[in-house]
Parts: C-alpha cells; sequence; structure tokens
C-alpha cells in the first residue's frame, strides 16, 4: 500500500516535527532505542547517532517501508504495532505520525507505559488534521456514487482517527510520568502543481490506492484535484499555504 518515493516527496516537512519531538526526550545513555513504525527509515539513523551505544530496533507494517529502509542500511523488520511489546530494557520509543492508523491506540498506550522500565521515555506524534478541506474532500468524493462501491469497504478516517492533546495527557500522566503534550499548526508553503494532492498522495490516499486499479486510482486524482485547488488556492507566486496540524507527547518515568 505504502510508496516510500511518494512518502518522502516532502521529507523536509514530515522531518520537522520528528527533530522537535526527539528534542523533548532528555535521555543520555538508553539501553535499547525503539523506532515504533520506522517507515523509509530516513529519521531511523537520526536516532542511531543520537544514541550510538544503543541497542536500536526499527520496525514498520509495511514491507514496502521496511525494504526502502534496509536499502538505507537500517536493520529493519516487519511488524504490526500492535503485537510489538517493551522489554525490561526499553527506554526509549519514539512513535512518530504512525499510530493514527491503529485505531484503539489508547488502549496500547495503556499497556506499553506500565512495561516500560523506570528512566525510560515515551515519545509519540500523530497528524491532528482529520478535519482539515484535504481529508473532507477525500471522504466527500470517495462516497459519491461513482466511487462508494468500489471504496465502500475503505475505512477512511475522520477527526476521530486521533484523540485530543487532553485525551493523550490523560493517558500518559500516572503517578510513575512525567508527561509532555502540546500542539502545532504548520503553515507549510509547498511548490509544484497540485502540491496538496500530491502530499495526500503519499499518506492519506493510500487505503484508496490499494483499492484501485491504476485506471480508476488516475481518474479519482484527477477528480480530487480541482476540489483541493480551491479549498487551498495557489498564491500569485506559485505557491500554496497549507496548514498541518499535528499532536506530540512526551512520558518520562524517573527512575527515582
Amino acid at each position: 500500500m505504502w510508496d516510500p518515493k511518494k512518502y518522502l516527496d516532502f521529507a523536509d516537512h514530515r522531518a520537522r516535527p520528528f527533530f522537535e519531538l526527539i528534542g523533548r526526550i532528555d535521555a543520555e545513555k538508553p539501553r535499547r532505542v525503539v523506532d515504533l513504525g520506522c517507515g523509509p527509515g530516513n529519521l531511523t539513523g537520526v536516532l542511531a547517532e543520537r544514541w550510538p551505544d544503543a541497542r536500536l530496533e526499527a520496525f514498520d507494517s509495511s514491507p514496502e517501508m521496511v525494504e526502502e529502509a534496509k536499502g538505507r542500511g537500517i536493520d529493519a523488520r516487519v511488524l504490526d504495532v500492535n503485537d510489538w511489546e517493551p522489554d525490561a530494557e526499553t527506554d526509549v520509543v519514539v512513535s512518530n505520525a504512525v499510530l493514527q492508523w491503529v485505531p484503539e491506540h489508547l488502549a496500547l498506550l495503556t499497556e506499553w507505559l506500565p512495561a516500560l522500565p523506570p528512566g525510560a521515555w515515551f515519545a509519540m506524534q500523530v497528524p491532528g488534521n482529520f478535519d482539515a478541506p484535504s481529508h473532507r474532500e477525500i471522504r466527500a468524493l470517495a462516497t459519491e456514487a461513482r466511487w462508494h462501491g468500489a471504496l465502500a469497504e475503505i475505512a477512511l478516517r475522520s477527526a476521530d482517527a486521533v484523540s485530543t492533546p487532553a485525551e493523550y495527557a490523560t493517558v500518559l500522566a500516572t503517578d510513575d510520568t512525567v508527561v509532555d503534550v502540546w500542539e502545532t499548526t504548520y503553515l507549510q508553503r509547498l511548490t509544484g502543481p497540485d502540491p496538496v494532492l500530491e502530499w495526500v498522495s503519499g499518506t492519506a490516499l493510500r487505503p484508496i490506492r490499494a483499492a484501485l486499479d491504476d485506471e480508476d486510482w488516475r481518474e479519482f486524482r484527477t477528480e480530487l484535484a480541482p476540489r483541493l485547488r480551491v479549498a487551498y488556492p495557489a498564491r500569485p507566486d506559485g505557491t500554496t499555504w497549507f496548514p498541518f496540524r499535528r499532536i506530540f507527547a512526551v512520558a518520562h518515568k524517573p527512575a527515582d
């Protein structure tokens, strides 16, 4: 379902939240660092450079992404997030733009945090823009008569794909944790023709791409493109502003 090359078309914009997330992790010498959904591995190497003495574990549910990560020298493997469990030496866990794909992921957080050892850090970031015009237009088109039959079984994510910052804070904050939760809306300046369409083609549209053959996929994109141009008009200089909200949470379990 995933196309690593398409995902990396906007690598700079997608990487910025990752760096802001791990900037809040104050681990000095972790024993084990986990990239919980490593994607194409372009950012996993950053974790290896920051904590060179740690044992690094990277995995993703997409075989295509794992192959791309391996091509970058990352020892990644295919594994579903739902099947992952921390061990007694898991001192840092990073989940960057992953959990929005996992229904009921709040339940996983309630399992993972108690299992982490004293001194551990858990850091997550998820998109918070599922009620943005880009996603509303995708859902509206997918439910029209032309597409309803082919896409009826596709679970198109809405605003409830992620929780609110307060809900994450409530789940992560316990007697054993110190929690930092915040949100940021990036006003991303995109370039090129139909840049918002290209952006969502690498993420939000992946389930739709997987459900359609090549011809229908081209037609769906052709119908979606003018809607996105209206929602996100190009500026006179040809660039396009694309607001993108993200939610961050970092939980630390102090050793004492």
